[in-house]
């Protein structure tokens, strides 16, 4: 098991050092790698245990509507998806998923919203998804096609959506469409979807490096009631980006729990084979390599949980969070691919360890900010700074 020094760092509170000690023996009792090749089944029952021992009740904000706590404590779910992350990467998306679904409605859900929705997925009995990216438009948000009109008192949605994890098993989705107040991304709003709404369909089941849940939705003349409608109109690209900003740390939070696992698996390979009549950890190059993925793995650890204490201190962490984001997914692939290295043959052979971890380490680069994106954020935070700087 992967070094637990950090945790006494100041960033933690002595309750998230007990939540950690008390998930790794749950974890360890109850989650599996391996889920057999019904995935949907398999997701659904993780989100199931998840939601009996308790642990979905720290991505829901709100005591009343069955969360943890009023405010989601952004430190808890990333050690949560970091500790789930090393022991298997699906249980870790069926986690961070109800996160990500539901959080627009913690963050600007009405009272009735928040008490139709939220306690189902803290219990683990309803699954979440958000639906924003499309065929045209991932990171690039302004540019999304798909529609929502108002006819009476309903919106009529109209188009796709795609990548959306959670599609074909999710009993909701929060769907981003263009309502037209505004040009570009202030032109849109959010809305909640019933999975079994009359005009939504699955059009199409994708299928991954890193096998989960995912799916193409097709919306046509999708009627739903002014009641779905999730904050204000025009006001979707806002609710889009508070939740990301909230779940974009919990990214790197998982990324730095597979990274964690494949130097747990490199030292205990390095540690035990025998070549040239020596352990491989005794030769020098090893323990460079190893030397470099110990830094990585603290340098993600600093990043990811500075920007979860800086929100948990209630400051703006857009840029915090795009640092974690970047350094951690970049850096978890290094490492994965350094632990496979030191493997060897067998660390491509099918469902090894490392080689699972390198298959599902790929698509954290990509969703919820692709690398480039957070470069763009970063530098954009860095001048603006620079600038409000200089007038003073």
């Amino acid at each position: 098991m992967s070094d637990q020094t950090y945790l006494e760092w100041p960033f933690f509170d002595e309750r998230h050092r007990q939540l950690q000690i008390e998930l790794e023996a749950w974890a360890s009792a109850n989650v599996n790698a391996h889920h057999g090749s019904d995935l949907d089944a398999a997701c659904r029952e993780l989100v199931a245990k998840l939601g009996a021992a308790g642990w979905l009740r720290y991505v829901v904000g709100g005591t009343a509507y069955g969360g943890c706590h009023d405010v989601i404590d952004t430190r808890a779910v990333c050690l949560l998806r970091e500790t789930l992350a090393r022991h298997s990467g699906l249980a870790d998306f069926a986690f961070g998923m109800q996160g990500l679904g539901s959080g627009a409605i913690t963050l600007h859900g009405s009272d009735a919203q928040k008490r139709d929705y939220l306690p189902r997925v803290a219990a683990g009995r309803a699954i979440a998804a958000f639906a924003l990216s499309e065929p045209g438009s991932g990171s690039d948000v302004a540019a999304m096609a798909c529609s929502a009109r108002q006819d009476g008192d309903e919106y009529v949605i109209d188009g796709e959506k795609t990548w959306i994890s959670n599609g074909g098993i999710a009993d909701f989705y929060v769907v981003f469409a263009r309502t037209g107040e505004a040009p570009g991304a202030r032109g849109l709003s959010a809305f909640i979807v019933e999975a079994d709404r009359a005009g939504l369909e699955i059009a199409e089941r994708i299928d991954v490096i890193a096998p989960h849940p995912l799916a193409r939705l097709r919306f046509r003349e999708c009627r739903v009631p002014k009641s779905c409608l999730l904050g204000l109109p025009g006001q979707g690209f806002k609710v889009a980006m508070q939740t990301l900003d909230i779940f974009r740390t919990s990214v790197a939070a998982a990324a730095l729990g597979f990274a964690r696992r494949a130097l747990d698996e490199a030292l205990k390979r390095a540690t035990t084979r025998d070549m040239f009549g020596q352990k491989l950890a005794d030769f020098q190059i090893t323990q460079a390599k190893l030397a470099q993925m110990a830094t990585g793995v603290d340098t993600s650890a600093l990043l990811t949980y500075r920007a979860a204490w800086l929100r948990d201190q209630g400051q703006n962490i857009t840029r915090a969070a795009a640092m974690a984001k970047m350094t951690s997914t970049e850096t978890a692939q290094q490492v994965i691919d350094a632990a496979v290295q030191i493997w060897g043959g067998c660390g491509v052979v099918s469902d090894h360890p490392v080689e699972r971890l390198y298959r599902e380490i790929r698509s954290l680069r990509i969703y919820e900010g692709a690398t480039e994106v957070q470069q763009l954020i970063i530098a954009r935070q860095t001048l603006s700074a620079y600038e409000r700087e200089q007038k003073y």
